[in-house]
């Protein structure tokens, strides 16, 4: 079957219900309605707040008989105070429901909102470690609908949220099973108006997720094929996606390829991200853009007890050289052509915190699926190469 924008449609469920295609947007109202709200509260970033596609929601909202209040008092990186805020709003208004509008800040903090209207507990007593998330108030926890307008943090179906605490300077993961959106409206067309500088870095994005869920030495051997061609999809369409915007199917594409590799890394993520959230809350860099200049760096770190993996992965993605260096050397041409810098300093990233960014990386989540469990000292070395642009 060939790709066109008629045949990329769809509902499906995996596990999260998702309703897939160009147009789905018009249907967000119904489906609030479908999960019961009356009033439910849009959170989005403030770049979107005053675009037509919020005002459409709205009015998708009121043509389906509900009202719909709008809170977009969120940074970049969300931090606890937006969340506390945006509970805040929720309750002020007397909402029931939350959507989940917007790339990864925005549906981070919407999720993050949701879980905490209803909890006793400050957010960061949340946070993924041990049974922290044992102690939430299921019932608690507001229904959300969440609504992608990025390809990258796929974080429409994910349990989790990544929040900064901006007293420590941490990402802070916030996990519950009950975050997870009841239904997601995957509207490829919403994504039309992104640069190609933020589709670039979302689409590597992807990738990461993807890419670490395959690395992972976790046993799940669905999340594994998912994320070969969650892989797969990238290499394919995230050019074309950044060279014109107004394509639909790479948009489509890219869409399903997000959504894949936040499915896929519940086998677990690793060093790329154990780095890019300790970076992320110190510089307040781009999380897409972080990985993306992390990614040769930790691929090459890992290469001892990857590099079978990455043969059958060359080989599935049709690469002509089908080793770990031809692996290697798609990501870097892919950066390339994407205009994705080769290293840490030109973020304005220097080595001064190297011991630092060493020691948060060991004690972020997603090191426990690095495929080598690596020590301070040896993510220090990734970082510092990182920032010199060392691919050695």
């Amino acid at each position: 079957m060939s790709d066109t924008i008629e045949n990329l449609q769809g509902n499906w469920n995996y596990p999260t219900a998702v309703r897939f295609g160009v147009g789905k947007a018009a249907g967000i109202g119904e489906a609030c309605r479908d999960l019961g709200m009356r009033n439910p509260l849009l959170v989005t970033d403030p770049g979107l707040a005053g675009l037509p596609m919020i005002a459409d929601a709205v009015t998708s909202c009121e043509k389906a008989g509900l009202t719909c209040g709008v809170f977009s008092d969120i940074k970049p990186n969300p931090v606890g105070q937006n969340v506390d805020d945006g509970a805040d709003a929720y309750k002020a208004g007397n909402h029931d429901g939350v959507i989940a509008f917007g790339g990864g800040s925005g549906l981070d903090a919407a999720k993050a909102i949701a879980l905490l209207v209803g909890q006793t507990r400050p957010l960061f007593d949340f946070e993924d470690a041990g049974d922290n998330w044992t102690r939430v108030i299921e019932e608690g926890v507001a229904p959300i609908v969440a609504v992608p307008t990025t390809s990258g943090t796929g974080s429409e179906v994910g349990r989790a949220s990544v929040i900064t605490d901006e007293a420590n300077h941490v990402k802070k993961i916030i996990f519950h099973p009950k975050m997870m959106p009841s239904i997601v409206v995957a509207d490829p067309a919403l994504t039309v108006g992104l640069p190609a500088h933020i589709t670039a870095a979302t689409g590597m994005d992807a990738l990461s997720h993807n890419l670490e869920a395959y690395c992972s030495p976790f046993f799940h051997p669905m999340a594994e094929g998912i994320a070969v061609e969650g892989i797969r999809l990238v290499k394919e369409y995230l050019p074309a996606a950044v060279k014109d915007g107004n394509d639909l199917v790479a948009r489509s594409q890219m869409m399903i390829s997000s959504t894949m590799g936040a499915t896929a890394f519940q086998r677990g993520l690793g060093g790329m991200h154990a780095l890019a959230h300790p970076l992320g809350a110190l510089y307040d860099a781009h999380h897409g853009l972080l990985n993306a200049i992390l990614m040769p760096y930790v691929l090459i770190r890992n290469r001892s007890v990857i590099e079978d993996r990455m043969s059958r992965l060359a080989a599935y993605v049709g690469l002509e050289n089908a080793s770990f260096d031809g692996v290697l050397n798609w990501v870097l041409d892919l950066r390339q052509e994407l205009k994705i810098p080769n290293d840490l300093g030109a973020l304005n990233i220097d080595d001064a915190k190297a011991d630092l960014v060493g020691r948060m990386a060991t004690e972020d989540p997603s090191a426990g699926g690095n495929p080598i469990q690596l020590s301070a000292d040896e993510y220090k070395d990734v970082f510092l190469k990182a920032v010199k642009g060392d691919l050695s």
